[in-house]
Parts: C-alpha cells; sequence; structure tokens
C-alpha cells in the first residue's frame, strides 16, 4: 500500500521562505543593513574629525566625539548580533522547509507509477538560499535589459511545447517540457516549464506526474510569475488523487500567501466544495 501523505508535512513544506520570514522580525536584514551602513560611515567622519584636529573635540551636550564613537560602535556590535541572529533563523527554516518539500516529493512518487524513487535526487534548496552560507545580499536591479538572458534556442523549444499545450496536444507538450527541463535546467523560464509540463500531464490524466510537476514549480521559484496557480493545482490534483486533507491544507496555503490574487479565489471555491474544515 502507498503511504497517505501527511497534512502536517505538506503545511509546513509550505511555509513561506526564509527570505519572507524574515521580514516580519523588528528589523529586517536590509534594514539592519543599511543602519549598519549609516553607522560605518558616521565613525569614518569621526575617526577623520580626530585625526584632523589630533585632539577630541566636544560635541553638543558635552559629549566627546570619542565617545560618541564608542557609542557607535557598541550599536554596531549590537545590529550585527542581530543579524547573525536572523541568519541563522533563515538557514535554519530553510533547511527544515527543504527536507519537508522532499519528504512530500517522495511520497507524491510513491503514488505515481512512473516515478523512480532513485531517481529523485536531492531537493534543490527552498528559494533558491543555501543554508550553509550567508543570506545574500540582494543585488541591485539591472538597469538594462528586460529579464534573465536565454539560452540559444529556448524560448523557440518553450515556445514549441506551449503550442502544443494550447492545441490540445497533452502528451506532445509533455515530452516536450520534459525535454525542455533536461536542455536547459535552472533555465529562466523552468518554474514556467514545470507548471505547463504540469498542465500537461494533468490533461492525459496522470494527476500524481501533474502533482510532482506543480510541486516542482513552485518549490524552485515559491515567489514567481506562476507560484499562486502551481499552488492550488498541485492541492487539485492531490484532491483528484484522493488526498483529500493535503488538498485542503495545501489549497488554504494559497489564500494565505497569495492574499488577492485570483487562485486565492479558486481555491477557496475549492475548498467549499471539498468540504474542507
Amino acid at each position: 500500500m502507498m503511504a497517505p501523505l501527511r497534512s502536517l508535512a505538506l503545511l509546513c513544506a509550505l511555509a513561506a521562505p526564509a527570505a519572507g520570514l524574515a521580514q516580519g522580525q523588528d528589523k529586517t536584514l536590509a534594514d539592519i543593513r543599511q543602519e549598519l551602513s549609516v553607522l560605518y560611515g558616521d565613525i569614518q567622519s569621526l575617526r577623520g574629525e580626530l585625526n584632523t584636529t589630533g585632539a577630541a573635540p566636544q560635541a553638543v551636550g558635552g559629549n566627546s566625539a570619542l565617545e560618541r564613537l564608542n557609542a557607535i560602535e557598541a550599536q554596531l556590535q549590537g545590529l550585527t548580533s542581530k543579524t547573525e541572529e536572523l541568519e541563522f533563523r533563515i538557514n535554519r527554516i530553510t533547511t527544515d522547509g527543504t527536507n519537508r518539500v522532499g519528504d512530500l516529493e517522495f511520497r507524491i512518487c510513491e503514488l505515481d507509477e512512473n516515478c523512480d524513487i532513485s531517481q529523485l535526487g536531492d531537493t534543490p534548496s527552498l528559494g533558491g538560499v543555501d543554508s550553509a552560507s550567508n543570506v545574500p545580499t540582494p543585488a541591485a536591479p539591472a538597469t538594462t535589459g528586460s529579464g534573465p538572458a536565454l539560452a540559444i534556442g529556448e524560448k523557440a523549444d518553450f515556445e514549441r511545447a506551449s503550442e502544443a499545450l494550447a492545441q490540445g496536444d497533452f502528451r506532445g507538450a509533455a515530452d516536450q517540457f520534459a525535454a525542455y527541463l533536461q536542455t536547459y535546467p535552472g533555465g529562466a523560464l523552468s518554474a514556467e516549464a514545470l507548471y505547463k509540463r504540469g498542465e500537461a500531464l494533468s490533461g492525459l490524466g496522470d494527476n500524481a506526474g501533474a502533482a510532482r510537476a506543480y510541486l516542482d514549480s513552485f518549490s524552485g521559484d515559491p515567489d514567481g510569475k506562476v507560484a499562486a496557480q502551481a499552488l492550488l493545482e498541485l492541492g487539485q490534483s492531490l484532491a483528484a488523487l484522493g488526498q483529500v486533507p493535503d488538498a485542503c491544507v495545501t489549497l488554504g496555503e494559497v489564500g494565505s500567501r497569495f492574499p488577492g490574487n485570483p487562485a486565492a479565489t479558486e481555491a477557496q471555491t475549492a475548498m467549499q466544495s471539498l468540504s474542507c474544515q
């Protein structure tokens, strides 16, 4: 007998990405880093003041520049400590979420006759965050270009598979998207390709395969263009597989993570039809 999916594992697996969780703190990493930059600038200014005069000039209120410098350095130490604490929490939550996504993927694979568990491999870190390293500072937006560069032929292959899907050639579309994902691993359109492959597999009646594709699409880019719809379709696929409790948990996550998104309204309707509590 195939092991049933567990609602708790699914709920935890679909938890907000680490970066999103950090934003709920009193100070986000971005806020702290900005304060650090300001304080470092103040320190440099004060050091220049001390070096220029050769003495510690008196500041307003009777505090010397040296005392102010010491106070700022103390603030820096406190902010650094908060940054390290947030990064530790982010890494821990990322690791836990990634492990739970991997567990869910394993259990969905058990429901899919065509899935070879030995070929699953390692689950990519949730949200693309490497838990073994420090959380990177967000890069500045590019000033030119309209998006990530595509490999030669990548867009054409994606559009060809999408056209097959639009024409109702589900088998052809599923195969073409599978080939696309093998040819361009980690490409800019991977999450969309996985989502559309899920649609093609769903059209073929392969709900287990579709569920895996939707899960991979969502976990690969949990804040991306098709993330909300992928989560919705994952819940509906689980319902089609008879995993109603897990479907209800998944559908509930759509509204929690993407309030105001049309997928949230569809998820609410689906929950009502499933009599979710």
